[in-house]
């Protein structure tokens, strides 16, 4: 005997079957980095008009802003510190924050879209640094990009009529043999002979060389500064922090006179090299010259005014030095971008003074929770 299964008709209150709903995938708003990069775009285009940008770029420029984040933190935490320490804080604090609210985006924005087309990556090591400096004029901070020694090698071979295959750069220490050995009749390849004779007291700084090899060795240039060169290059109110000497420091209320050492060495050999890759070694190309490297050009001389401008004024910000900087650790995305509200008022973010080997020295402190992009 079969037994047989009947199915109950479905009565007038009872609820008939309902398909599964439809599961509605959830919204995946854009991070930090990418409002940003979407804000740099809106303030150029809307300067410039639209421009085109490849997808590599704009991974740079989401790179600029972790770097330009970290730099807002750590000149905001200097500007703190310094302005706990003074003692007439009505005259020398630093009462702006260094935060995103407080930077001025649209020369920002431009900056970054040129340095980006021109290819400079702040996440690679001494390439790209970004430097706040307080404008009393606007009431803003110029955020500045200056390439590091990475960076202005890269430009350099970029742009070159004819890249160099490589280029030694050296100090030169009192205990060191260096012999030029320069282009004449008998010797048509320009060279020399260097050596360390006692690497870990090689005495004092008494000059620097740099070699620049062609593919064909008879272009091959020896470029030599003396002490004298480097000096003076120096820029006239340079701060002992990096080229060392004498700086005033608070000291039980006071100012007084504090002898450093500075990073000399480190100054001294960004001297040479920029010396080094400059034009009047490694020639540019014309017809390689493009507006971005011309916006450069331009930039570099606002950047020598801000920096003497910095040191002049009471409430400096500080200088800049592109040595190696040491590991930081991720920026934290700012409080107003993680509401995935562009046009949300953000907090104020820390500024710095230097991210990365770049560094600058703010006056005041405040803390910043995040851009209000």
């Amino acid at each position: 005997m079969t037994a047989t299964t009947t199915k109950a008709p479905a009565t007038a209150g009872s609820a008939a079957p309902q398909p599964a709903a439809a599961q509605v995938p959830a919204e995946v708003k854009p991070n930090a980095a990418e409002r940003f990069t979407a804000k740099v775009m809106k303030e150029f285009g809307s300067t410039v008009g639209e421009i085109q940008v490849t997808d590599y770029q704009r991974q740079l420029v989401q790179g600029y802003f972790i770097a330009i984040d970290r730099a807002l933190k750590s000149a905001e935490e200097e500007r703190l510190r310094k302005n706990e320490k003074n003692k007439d804080h009505e005259k020398y604090d630093n009462n702006l924050p260094v935060t995103w609210g407080n930077v001025n985006l649209n020369d920002l924005a431009l900056d970054v879209v040129h340095y980006a087309r021109m290819g400079l990556d702040m996440m690679q090591e001494n390439h790209l640094f970004p430097i706040p400096y307080k404008n009393n004029k606007t009431g803003k901070y110029d955020m500045t990009l200056m390439p590091g020694y990475n960076g202005i090698q890269y430009i350099a071979e970029k742009y070159a009529v004819e890249p160099p295959l490589a280029v030694t750069v050296e100090l030169v220490y009192s205990t060191d043999t260096f012999r030029p050995i320069k282009k004449s009749a008998e010797n048509r390849v320009e060279n020399y002979e260097f050596a360390i004779n006692n690497a870990f007291d090689r005495g004092e700084i008494i000059g620097g060389f740099g070699y620049i090899e062609f593919a064909d060795p008879v272009k091959n240039k020896l470029v030599i500064m003396t002490k004298k060169d480097i000096e003076k290059r120096k820029p006239k109110y340079a701060s002992a922090n990096f080229w060392g000497g004498k700086q005033k420091v608070w000291d039980n209320g006071k100012q007084v006179d504090q002898e450093t050492d500075g990073w000399y060495e480190e100054m001294c050999l960004k001297t040479i090299k920029r010396e080094i890759y400059s034009a009047k070694h490694i020639p540019r190309d014309p017809k390689k010259i493009d507006d971005n490297y011309q916006y450069m050009k331009m930039r570099e001389a606002r950047i020598a005014e801000l920096e003497a401008q910095d040191i002049i004024d009471a409430n400096a910000n500080g200088m800049v030095i592109d040595v190696t900087p040491t590991a930081l650790p991720e920026p934290t995305a700012p409080a107003s971008f993680a509401s995935g509200n562009p046009s949300e008022p953000a907090a104020s973010p820390r500024p710095t003074a230097e991210t990365a080997p770049a560094a600058i020295q703010d006056d005041g402190q405040t803390t910043l929770t995040g851009p209000t992009f």
